[in-house]
This record gives C-alpha cells, sequence and structure tokens, in this order.
C-alpha cells in the first residue's frame, strides 16, 4: 500500500446545504470524507480523526511496541482507518468485520494489506465484538486493541477537533449540533466541546436507527433490548434524541443527489483544503453521493425542522461521515447509485 498523507486529517470542509425546510433555519454539513480524501475505496471518514487520535494516545503512553498487532472490531470506517494509519506507521493489523460489510470498507482494509476476520453478520454485531475478544484472549501478548467503544481518546480527539473546527467555521453561530450514534464519540465529544464553547447554548442532538433491524451503516440501535452500550457514549451530553428509519434515510440521500443534480453545492469553509481540491471531491462521476449515515442526519435535521424545533435564525450543523460511493453493493443503496 502507499503511503497515506495523515496531514490531511482534520480541518474538513463544511458545505452549506438546501434540504427543504420549513423554517428558514441554515443548514451546514460537515464534508468528513476530506480526512484521507486521496485514499482509494471512496477517501477517508469521520473515522480517520478518532484512529488518528487513538493510535497517537496509544504511541505516546507506549502501548506500542515494533512486533505489536493491531486489532479491532468494526463495520467498516473505523476498521478502514486503522488499518490505513497503523500499517503506515508500520504496524501489523487485524480487522474484525461482518460478513456483510460494504465491499468498499473491506476493500480499504484489504488495500491497506491488513487481515480480515468475517463473522455471520446474522448473528449481529455484538457478534463482531465478541470473537475479536477470543482472539485477544488467546494470544494477549500479540495483540493491541485500541477499542474505538471504551477509548476516551475516540471522544476526546472529537471534543479537541470537530468541536472548535465546527464553532469556528460558523463563526461561533451554531445553534445545533446533529450526529448519530455507533461508538457515541462523535456526539459526545463534539457535543461536549461545543457546550463549553458556547456555554451551553448548542443544542446537542443525537440520532439512532428507530430499529433494531436496519442498514444505516456505522450506527447502533440502543432504543431498547440487551445491546453492548458503548463506554465512550455519554448521554448526557445530549439535550435530544432522535429516531430515524432505513427508508428515511435512503429517501433523503436520492432526494439530495437530484436536488443537486444540476445544482452548486455551495462551500461555507474549505478547511485546509483549496477550492479547487474541495469542488473535485465533492462529487462522484459528476453525483453528489451521501453515505447511510450521513443522509441519516439529513433526515434527523429534516424530522427536527417538521416539529417545529427549529426557526429562521438557527444554525444547524450535521456530519457528511463518508461519501456513498463506499456503499455501492448494499441493496437499496445499490439502487440509489
Amino acid at each position: 500500500m502507499e503511503g497515506v498523507d495523515e496531514s490531511t486529517i482534520f480541518e474538513t470542509p463544511l458545505l452549506e446545504l438546501d434540504l427543504g425546510l420549513e423554517s428558514g433555519a441554515t443548514v451546514y454539513a460537515k464534508a468528513e470524507w476530506f480526512n484521507l480524501y486521496d485514499a482509494p475505496y471512496g477517501g477517508g471518514s469521520i473515522k480517520s480523526r478518532i484512529a488518528k487520535g487513538m493510535l497517537d494516545g496509544a504511541e505516546k503512553r507506549g502501548e506500542l511496541g515494533p512486533t505489536t498487532t493491531l486489532i479491532e472490531p468494526s463495520s467498516g470506517n473505523t476498521g478502514s482507518e486503522i488499518a490505513r494509519l497503523a500499517a503506515n506507521r508500520g504496524y501489523d493489523v487485524e480487522i474484525v468485520m461482518p460478513d456483510n460489510a460494504s465491499g468498499g470498507k473491506m476493500g480499504a482494509v484489504r488495500d491497506a494489506g491488513a487481515e480480515i476476520h468475517l463473522v455471520d453478520a446474522d448473528r449481529g454485531y455484538d457478534a463482531v465484538i465478541e470473537r475479536c475478544e477470543e482472539l485477544v484472549a488467546a494470544d494477549p501478548g500479540r495483540y493491541f486493541r485500541p477499542n474505538q467503544y471504551e477509548n476516551p481518546d475516540n471522544p476526546g480527539t472529537h471534543e479537541q477537533t470537530t468541536a472548535p473546527e465546527i464553532y469556528q467555521s460558523t463563526d461561533q453561530q451554531v445553534t445545533q449540533f446533529v450526529a448519530g450514534v455507533g461508538t457515541g464519540g462523535t456526539i459526545t465529544g463534539t457535543g461536549r466541546g461545543l457546550h463549553e464553547r458556547s456555554d451551553g447554548r448548542v443544542t446537542v442532538v443525537g440520532f439512532e436507527p428507530d430499529s433494531p433491524l436496519h442498514a444505516i451503516d456505522g450506527l447502533k440501535y440502543l432504543r431498547s433490548g440487551d445491546h453492548y452500550h458503548p463506554a465512550t457514549y455519554d448521554e448526557s451530553v445530549l439535550d435530544r434524541k432522535e429516531y430515524v428509519s432505513t427508508q428515511a434515510a435512503y429517501d433523503r440521500a436520492r432526494e439530495l443527489r437530484e436536488r443537486y443534480a444540476d445544482r452548486t453545492v455551495a462551500i461555507a469553509d474549505t478547511g485546509q483544503h483549496d477550492t479547487a481540491t474541495v469542488r473535485e471531491q465533492l462529487r462522484v462521476d459528476g453525483q453528489f453521493l451521501l453515505g447511510t449515515s450521513a443522509a441519516a442526519g439529513a433526515q434527523a435535521v429534516t424530522q427536527l425542522d417538521a416539529t417545529g424545533a427549529l426557526d429562521d435564525d438557527d444554525v444547524v450543523v450535521f456530519v457528511l461521515c463518508d461519501r456513498g460511493d463506499k456503499y455501492a453493493d448494499i441493496p437499496l443503496w445499490e439502487e440509489y447509485l
């Protein structure tokens, strides 16, 4: 694998999007695929941030040696980003994934030279975590697990980077921050940071799938049942929670693709990139394609608007976790693409 440029992580662009809201609220979206944007298989994702944060923290604490193998359970994005960054730093990597993970995500892991352990997706995601734990227990001296579900460097990275970026790029005008719950790191860390910077003025809205059987990649259903609850998820940071259906999220993605078929996407802040690079990376084969959780974020904002929670002078920021071309082989999504 060719080396990846870690300097492209952080300071991602902020886009202004028209979601067709009833209110006159301004909606911004943070395009996280610009982390490692030139990497194969759809570039990077919001998980590039925590992969770097967790690896930097582990190295600083002396937890990694020259023969250490990093291992992590992942539905895709965290696995691919840990694989890319750890391999780039000279470590062996193994990723435990459900066998229904998207081809783009598996391709990114393989492209990094990492070994993949597949788990039957019908057993649920908890089985992926359990398989990783079994592998570590069988050879504890070999493995180091960053553990995105318990590592404080996960929300900590968002508190230190994502929150100040949003606050500064909106000229401190952000009033609502909306993000999905997977590990809970994004909503916890960014929400914490925005609460602190705004003296509590920013409303933090988390969203989850509305059903345990869903196809919104990267998100966890935690509403009921005996599901693994990540230690990195602090629900006390949330001011409100929304539940989003898979169909509504996919419909929103199709709507945005069509809305911006012949319309320029407004760039509010290019981040660390120049305008030409942002324009080039915003579209895939001329189309504006959101990933599944990004589309769910757009739907969550739409639901807030429909309940009267947004006013004309509100400034809402949600997260485009990754780009839609990573999901080309997923049913429904394939049809959408």
